[in-house]
């Protein structure tokens, strides 16, 4: 193969490698969140890719045969097969910048969306939808409507990738495997249950489909036949789409007297180490504290059994109260960017809000992958414990950074800077991208 040297896949490569990753994949699988490896130095052959594929699927097709689905059923969904490049273009497609928490929701909460939305949800076929879904679970019309938003632009991209297609070229390149095995099986007893054929199986590059991206085994244990016509149809079904997304909340726990949150006023002295998940109250022993809501028409923050302060940007950013229904929200995705962005677009489409009141630190250059890498590695030999340089700066990066910032006796934020980068690794350009 080192010879047949194609530049099907590197041009493939590089068309896509600026596209915008749909965010429901997060919520795939915890691998789905890791970064992806640069692609090999030798591109695979389309045509070896094809046929690795019917290779593998054959073989899938025993092990599925062992669980209970049928001949026709296998043969349906793969006689057609196509493992598709561009799946493999878009997996290990990452952009270069991380974008910073402002410039997502510029787009995710956008006043075109919010527009959009206001107008499908005045359709009485959607308002009724929408109601009857909330009724039943106790989650807001709005942030039903939120979910929709961010995850179709309400029901006007839900992907065109064919589901069995995509989940066989995952398992093929091998990264995924074990996610795209356990999806596959599932997508394949979709098929078998009659909710959808082959040709109505289609969604992200990753497997998740449907106007609210549910991936094929949340699927199962998540989608209602909420119109009564015998099958559970996410792609075409408003009261089907709605009654579902609703069960995956309520199912996850969602608290119907509380909300997702709300935006604060820190009082003058307030120490940024508080603002940490770990450090949880209710709202009341909050309130008595001295923070309270932006809003000036609020009577005192909103109740919660259980809120912790979060500062998305760090102490020069905006300041949110965020409680049991903010971690339901990340289950749907594991991303604060994303929770912060249903939860604001939630707010506007209930007519609550006008946006964040404070005003975002974007004069803050983002780091790149590589810079955060660096940033990681900084701490490790400082002796703290970052875990792996992989440039995710997830939790447990934040909690080291956290540490070494209160040694140094800064503002204990745990936000990565490029300026702590520099105090950190001297080294590093005062700009450019640090790769």
């Amino acid at each position: 193969m080192t010879l047949l040297l194609t530049l099907a896949l590197t041009a493939l490569l590089t068309a896509c490698a600026a596209a915008p990753l749909r965010e429901a994949t997060a919520r795939a699988d915890a691998e789905m969140t890791q970064p992806a490896p640069a692609p090999t130095a030798t591109p695979v052959l389309v045509e070896d890719l094809q046929a690795r594929c019917r290779a593998w699927a054959q073989a899938f097709g025993a092990e599925a045969r062992a669980a209970g689905i049928g001949d026709a059923v296998i043969d349906a969904a793969f006689q057609d097969l196509q493992c598709q490049p561009r799946v493999l273009a878009l997996d290990r497609s990452q952009p270069e910048f991380s974008r910073q928490i402002w410039s997502y929701l510029d787009t995710a909460v956008s006043a075109a969306r919010v527009k959009r939305g206001l107008a499908r949800m005045a359709e009485p076929a959607t308002r009724a939808a929408l109601d009857r879904a909330s009724a039943g679970s106790g989650v807001p019309a709005a942030v039903l409507a939120a979910f929709w938003g961010l995850e179709s632009d309400f029901g006007r991209d839900s992907g065109s990738i064919s589901v069995i297609d995509a989940l066989v070229t995952l398992a093929v390149d091998g990264r995924r495997e074990a996610m795209a095995r356990r999806e596959l099986l599932a997508a394949l007893r979709i098929l078998q249950a009659g909710d959808a054929d082959r040709g109505r199986l289609v969604g992200s590059w990753a497997g998740a489909m449907g106007q609210t991206q549910f991936m094929p085994s949340n699927f199962l244990s998540d989608a209602l036949d909420a119109d009564g016509d015998g099958r559970r149809d996410l792609w075409a079904s408003l009261p089907d789409v709605m009654a579902s997304t609703a069960n995956y909340l309520e199912r996850r726990g969602w608290r119907a007297d509380e909300p997702w949150g709300q935006e604060l006023i820190l009082p003058e002295g307030f120490d940024p180490a508080r603002a940490d998940a770990s450090l949880q109250q209710s709202s009341a022993a909050w309130a008595a504290e001295g923070l309270r809501p932006t809003d000036p028409a609020a009577i005192g923050l909103s109740p919660m059994a259980q809120a912790w302060v979060l500062q998305p940007a760090g102490s020069r950013g905006p300041a949110f109260l965020v409680g049991h229904n903010w971690r339901v929200i990340r289950r749907y995705n594991a991303s604060d960017s994303y929770a912060l962005a249903i939860g604001l677009l939630s707010e506007r489409l209930a007519g609550r809000s006008e946006g964040v009141h404070a005003a975002w630190p974007r004069e803050l250059q983002a780091l790149s992958r590589t810079q955060l890498q660096t940033l990681q590695r900084a701490l490790a030999e400082q002796g703290f414990a970052p875990g792996p340089a992989d440039g995710v700066f997830g939790p447990v990066s934040r909690a080291a950074l956290r540490a070494w910032q209160q040694r140094e006796g800064l503002p204990v934020d745990g936000f990565p800077t490029l300026e702590l980068l520099q105090r950190l690794w001297p080294g590093e350009p005062a700009s450019g991208r640090g790769d």
